[in-house]
């Protein structure tokens, strides 16, 4: 068998008078001689019928017929270490084991000993006896020990905090939205989302305080002691650390724990648990961000200190004509939420322009004065307003027609008068914990196709750059493309809505637009930068690069199908074609051309006639628009005429590079935004 890291192992046996005797009569029918010993008397102790135990007048030294105590006391140095010491004692030619183990009985501090002989017929034995203690104390281990974490387990809260839980902080801690990190990561992922957590706990705790692993997901922390003005720092403490975890390989996942506690002050552990359970499920319907915690001695509640959140507590608006109803709500939810009150529909909307992004949850009536439920539910509607806030209809009105309208304008639920307490607690929790995860998970998915959108425009960039690198074009060529790309199609969507793009259309246009001139990487140095007007011959190599582009595109097999690689093809191979049917290289006139390369080709020539080139000195932003009015760049499609027009006082605003920044990541929030909707 293995050997047995004791120092591992060995946390302090806690145990009751009953089981002490139990034990002992386990260790006496393996052992010689086990018994208890009390190292401060140096006397030797029993138990008397599982009920007290009693001090022996006998010194614990008489075994080994001294009359004083033990030099290098074995007892005495498990007890002083709160650990086990071994030490051999020899009584005349014959020589013993002492094993000493510091145990604690009703929370009394004792050691606990197991002596045997050495004898050359007993090596066996000893080697067995060993390894029995070795397996005790591993059992023992095991039994409380949460498999997966290392965390005490349910099992030791029941068998010894329970009856026996000392005064101090009991705090109940729950993992937010645990369920999501196994359902987008994966289980291995949650297992070492529990792990690190477990372990940024204990890094926060004292070495006596026990952290148990209540259920799934739920811990509860007890810190025997600890003073009042200690525990809520303590427990700000942890939330932050917990707050303050990474995950390399998972940059995206972010772990928060909702928290609660209070001091048990010795009486009623239960009802003590469920006050910090209480709580830490306030802390949860509120975690946009890290509480502001605080404590205060409550002196109605057996002086408990409790978590306070008042000022985080969940808004609901109660909205009945009844005030005999908003006050039977009221007193049933206001003690767990904020609450405001409207009599008629005008103060509910008005209470909806105030504060629609603090409000939880609107319990409305179907029958009220001046604008009745219904017409709240269409203006919500009209106003986004029902996608954010739920709404849960309360009514005496049992009429399926209206029951069905109402779901159809969007009410999450239904309660009828009246009010069952019970049943309204629990539904109103619930549905402000749906959206509250809800929001939660719309938050982590749209910040990974944030983040994958932001990369996929920078790796484009990248490339692109590289590309103008060999043409000794401007840096910033590629992003003023993309900025009129992006405000050009802008303006288009205002103005008509014949082409049909979505904002993921629009997106992936400006992102296609950087590879336009790709192709140019095949040209030849000389005629890309040379500094006069190229001959006829040079002209037809040049323009040999939008074919050269389109042909790259389409070599990506592997991507075949893709919509970024279909606009960028699109681009590269028709930039250069005009409305007219005069552009290269195919000769495309009118719509043929599609709309992605007719917007790009537009903002190409704009920046190109505005830019200092190896040929040219810039145009002004008159003179450019001048030229490209009268047709000195080719026909364009007079509707981007009238865009590019219109967009005049912003483009010069929109090519600052801090502003361009500023717009790629609104464009990319809000494409991120409309890929959620699918």
């Amino acid at each position: 068998m293995e050997n047995i890291d004791l120092e591992k192992y060995m946390r302090p046996i806690s145990k009751t008078f009953e089981e002490m005797q139990m034990m002992l009569q386990v260790l006496r029918s393996v052992f010689p001689i086990a018994r208890l010993v009390d190292p401060n008397m140096f006397r030797t102790v029993s138990v008397n019928e599982g009920k007290d135990l009693h001090i022996s007048p006998c010194h614990c030294y008489e075994i080994w017929k001294r009359d004083k105590r033990c030099q290098d006391c074995a007892a005495e140095k498990a007890l002083k270490t709160k650990s086990q010491s071994i030490k051999l004692e020899y009584l005349g030619t014959d020589i013993y084991q002492v094993v000493a183990k510091y145990v604690e009985i009703e929370h009394n501090p004792y050691v606990l000993e197991v002596v045997y002989p050495l004898l050359e017929t007993s090596f066996l034995h000893e080697h067995k006896d060993k390894r029995l203690m070795q397996r005790l104390i591993k059992y023992d281990h095991e039994l409380y020990t949460d498999a997966l974490t290392g965390a005490y387990n349910r099992r030791y809260f029941e068998d010894k905090i329970k009856e026996n839980c000392p005064v101090g902080g009991i705090v109940a801690i729950d993992l937010d939205d645990f369920k999501l990190y196994n359902d987008i990561y994966g289980h291995d992922v949650g297992d070492s989302v529990l792990k690190k957590v477990v372990e940024t706990i204990c890094s926060c705790i004292r070495h006596d305080d026990y952290l148990i692993r209540y259920g799934g997901d739920e811990f509860v922390l007890v810190m025997p002691y600890i003073a009042e003005k200690d525990l809520g720092s303590k427990m700000k403490t942890i939330q932050q650390r917990v707050h303050d975890i990474q995950f390399e390989e998972y940059e995206h996942l972010h772990v928060s724990i909702s928290i609660g506690g209070v001091i048990y002050d010795g009486k009623y552990i239960g009802q003590s648990l469920r006050q910090a359970d209480k709580l830490m499920y306030q802390n949860k319907l509120h975690k946009d961000n890290l509480l502001d915690t605080k404590y205060h001695l409550d002196n109605q509640k057996k002086k408990n200190a409790i978590l306070e959140m008042t000022n985080t507590r969940p808004l609901i608006v109660i909205a009945d004509n009844d005030v005999k109803n908003r006050e039977i709500l009221r007193k049933n939810l206001g003690t767990a939420y904020r609450i405001l009150e409207a009599n008629d529909g005008e103060e509910v909307m008005q209470l909806l322009r105030e504060h629609s992004t603090d409000i939880a949850l609107i319990l409305l009536d179907f029958v009220m004065p001046k604008i009745d439920g219904f017409e709240v539910l269409s203006q919500m509607r009209k106003n986004q307003w029902y996608k954010n806030i739920p709404v849960m209809m309360i009514s005496s009105n049992d009429s399926l027609k209206d029951l069905r309208r109402a779901y159809n304008l969007g009410v999450i639920d239904y309660i009828q008068c009246p009010f069952d307490s019970l049943i309204i607690r629990r539904r109103v929790a619930n549905i402000i914990m749906l959206y509250a995860k809800q929001r939660r998970l719309i938050k982590i998915i749209k910040s990974q196709i944030y983040e994958k959108e932001r990369n996929n425009r920078m790796m484009v960039d990248v490339l692109s750059q590289v590309i103008e690198f060999r043409n000794v074009v401007s840096s910033l060529h590629i992003r003023h493309i993309s900025v009129l790309t992006r405000l050009l199609l802008n303006k288009l969507m205002e103005k008509t809505d014949m082409y049909h793009l979505t904002r993921n259309d629009r997106s992936l246009i400006v992102t296609a637009s950087a590879l336009h001139d790709i192709g140019k990487i095949a040209i030849d140095d000389a005629i890309l930068n040379k500094p006069g007007p190229l001959t006829k011959e040079e002209f037809e190599k040049m323009k040999q690069h939008t074919l050269i582009g389109a042909k790259m595109i389409r070599s990506l097999k592997m991507y075949e199908g893709e919509k970024l690689l279909s606009i960028a093809y699109e681009i590269c191979r028709w930039h250069h074609e005009r409305y007219d049917g005069h552009g290269y290289p195919d000769g495309l006139s009118g719509e043929e051309i599609p709309i992605s390369a007719q917007v790009v080709s537009l903002a190409d020539v704009y920046d190109a006639l505005t830019s200092k080139r190896v040929y040219k000195d810039a145009y002004s932003h008159a003179q450019a628009i001048t030229m490209i009015y009268n047709g000195e760049c080719g026909v364009f499609n007079p509707l981007l005429l009238e865009c590019l027009d219109e967009i005049q006082d912003r483009i010069k605003e929109e090519m600052d590079v801090k502003s361009q920044m500023k717009s790629d990541e609104k464009e990319m929030n809000m494409v991120a935004e409309e890929l959620m909707l699918y």
